[in-house]
C-alpha cells in the first residue's frame, strides 16, 4: 500500500515591482509497503519532472511575461500575472497499484488559459508503469473496440444535449487517441482526450469510463 505526501515548488517572480509570473507546482512523494526501492524511484521521477517544469517557468515563461509587462511601464492598466499551476489527483490506490493524473494549467494572457493532463498507473513492486493494453487482456483489437465504444457514447451525449463535440468527432477520436491518456478508478479504466482534441473548449477534458474486467485485469498483474 502507498502513502502519498504532497510537495510543492512555488514562487512569485517580479519585473520591477510588478508580479508578472506566479507558479505553483504540486507533485506527489510516495512511501510504500510493497518495494521501498520502487517507491523511491517513482518519487524521484516526479521530483525531477517538477524541477523541469520549474526551470521552464523561470527560463522560458517568465521572460515572456516580462516582455508583455514591459509595454506598461506605469502598470496601467494593471498587468494580470501570468501563471502556471500543476495539481494532481490520486484516482486509485490499492495494494501495490497507484494511478493518478496531473493537470498543468498555464495562463499567458488572452481570454483563458490552457490545461494539459498527463497520467500514470504504477506497479509499486516492479517500479514500472502499466500500459492500457494490460487492462484489455486477450483482445488484440482493443483500440478499435475503444473507438467504437467512445463514438457510441458521444452519440448518446449529443442526443441528450448534455455535451457537444466537433462534427467530425469519429475521425478525431481515431486521430487524437493517445494510449497513455488513461487512469484507473475503483470503477474501471478512464480514457480521456485533451482540450480541443474532439470537442470545444467548454467541454473541458472529455472522459470515458470502461468498467469491463477491471478486477480480473488487476488480479492478473
Amino acid at each position: 500500500m502507498q502513502t502519498i505526501y504532497n510537495k510543492t515548488l512555488e514562487d512569485t517572480m517580479y519585473y520591477r515591482t510588478i508580479p508578472v509570473f506566479v507558479y505553483k507546482i504540486n507533485y506527489p512523494f510516495f512511501t510504500t509497503t510493497c518495494n521501498a526501492d520502487a517507491g523511491r524511484q517513482i518519487s524521484a521521477y516526479y521530483a525531477a519532472e517538477a524541477k523541469k517544469t520549474e526551470t521552464h517557468c523561470r527560463e522560458d515563461l517568465f521572460p515572456l511575461a516580462v516582455d508583455s509587462a514591459g509595454y506598461r511601464p506605469s502598470n496601467q492598466p494593471p498587468f494580470h500575472s501570468y501563471t502556471l499551476d500543476v495539481v494532481y489527483k490520486i484516482t486509485y490506490n490499492s495494494a501495490c497499484i497507484t494511478s493518478l493524473y496531473m493537470e498543468e494549467y498555464t495562463f499567458m494572457g488572452g481570454a483563458h488559459g490552457a490545461t494539459i493532463r498527463t497520467s500514470h498507473t504504477w506497479d509499486f513492486i516492479s517500479g514500472k508503469q502499466f500500459e492500457l493494453k494490460d487492462f484489455f487482456p486477450d483482445n488484440p483489437s482493443y483500440q478499435q473496440s475503444i473507438f467504437e465504444n467512445i463514438n457510441a457514447e458521444i452519440a448518446k451525449r449529443q442526443a441528450a444535449e448534455s455535451e457537444f463535440y466537433f462534427e467530425n468527432y469519429k475521425e478525431l477520436v481515431g486521430n487524437t487517441f493517445n494510449p497513455k491518456s488513461f487512469y484507473l478508478t475503483p470503477d474501471g479504466v478512464v480514457i480521456y482526450f485533451q482540450q480541443y482534441d474532439i470537442a470545444p473548449y467548454a467541454n473541458g477534458i472529455p472522459e470515458f469510463l470502461f468498467p469491463f474486467k477491471m478486477k480480473n485485469a488487476l488480479h492478473s498483474t
